[in-house]
């Protein structure tokens, strides 16, 4: 893992709208049975640090269990990521594992994988009004949500009838079907501190339509958060704001500093996030950030690898969510880890031991 970042910016260094990488090697496992197949890999964007580290490690897991890999990234354009998929199954690939960028707009090329006899696994992210989705891979997402409330909720000390406190509500991409979960998981803790008034929304913005953040964009948070400082707190100041994502909360941070936070008068309200990105980490050792949600992206790379080989091999899958994530035409069986929340306390146990950065990254 020491060089991992020296490789992710070579990869982020090749990028190009529709970027293909193929890990051929030599067809061979380890121990030199013979190559299985090749899988064709969807990704959203690699402005995300995450979706680089998901896409090299399942093309690295494929490719030591002796199966070629054809990884595509679609730039958070919908249009470009059918397109690719459409040259995934026009190539002959024998699965697909998709991370879609708009969960609605895929039900047309799937059809053509399904007619093609082509398996789908959706990644992280649930495909939506389609019968051609085989599985789901993910993280706990609804769990995502009650760590970031609980992590306000014990900051605040809200459980000792401690506030009132104003708070801020973010929510994901409209069109990312994990931000309906993270938002419900969150608010679902949440809710009844805003009943009784100990937390207080002065934008007023409190349902999900009113705070989502289009494909996840951090300018786009930012400028959100600008018209709700202006608007809302000029004689009052944010304690705390639900952030669902460090690109999101990073954004966010940018208008506080605008704004005069971070100063001994006017320090930074709690703010959440996820998916532990190196900025975002380091914000939270220089005590801007509060805490992230980390998600092992490695382990789920390794499901969705060993998902798709056991689908090929016709074995039996580890399922644990038969029944939880239906996508609007069926439900989809799913294999769902574990986050992990992280703040300065424990960033150095979750982070560095485990090997996800090496302390020299974090300076």
């Amino acid at each position: 893992m020491h060089n991992r970042r020296a490789a992710l910016a070579a990869i982020a260094g090749a990028a190009s709208l529709a970027l293909t990488l193929s890990a051929c090697g030599s067809g061979q496992t380890s121990e030199g049975s013979p190559k299985g197949g090749t899988i064709g890999i969807a990704m959203p964007t690699q402005s995300s640090e995450r979706w680089i580290i998901d896409g090299k490690s399942m093309v690295e897991d494929l490719k030591a269990k002796g199966y070629e890999s054809k990884l595509v990234y679609g730039e958070n354009d919908p249009d470009t990521q059918v397109s690719q998929i459409e040259n995934l199954i026009k190539q002959g690939v024998d699965a697909l594992i998709i991370a879609a960028i708009d969960n609605k707009s895929l039900n047309g090329v799937l059809q053509q994988a399904a007619d093609a006899h082509i398996p789908v696994i959706s990644y992280d992210r649930l495909i939506l009004g389609t019968k051609n989705v085989d599985y789901y891979v993910s993280f706990d997402n609804d769990q995502v949500g009650r760590l970031q409330a609980s992590y306000i909720i014990n900051k605040l000390d809200l459980d000792h009838g401690k506030g009132p406190y104003n708070i801020e509500l973010f929510a994901g991409s409209p069109d990312d079907n994990n931000t309906k979960y993270f938002f419900d998981g969150a608010m679902h803790l949440l809710q009844p501190y805003l009943d009784n008034k100990q937390l207080v929304v002065q934008s007023g913005q409190t349902a999900l339509n009113q705070v989502t953040t289009l494909r996840w964009d951090g300018p786009t948070a930012q400028k959100r958060m600008n018209g709700i400082l202006t608007r809302s707190y000029r004689s009052k100041k944010v304690d705390a704001v639900l952030s669902p994502y460090d690109g999101i909360s990073i954004g966010i941070l940018s208008a506080l500093k605008s704004d005069g936070y971070g100063s001994g008068s006017k320090p930074f309200p709690v703010i959440t996030g996820q998916d532990a990105e190196l900025p975002s980490v380091k914000s939270i050792i220089a005590g801007q950030q509060s805490q992230t949600v980390y998600k092992d992206v490695r382990q789920l790379a390794q499901a969705a690898s060993d998902m798709v080989v056991d689908i090929l091999n016709k074995k039996p899958l580890q399922i644990n969510n038969r029944y939880g994530y239906n996508n609007g035409v069926k439900t989809v069986p799913a294999y769902l880890l574990q986050p992990t929340s992280v703040d300065k306390a424990n960033y150095k146990l979750v982070l560095v031991v485990s090997g996800f950065y090496t302390a020299a990254e974090l300076k």
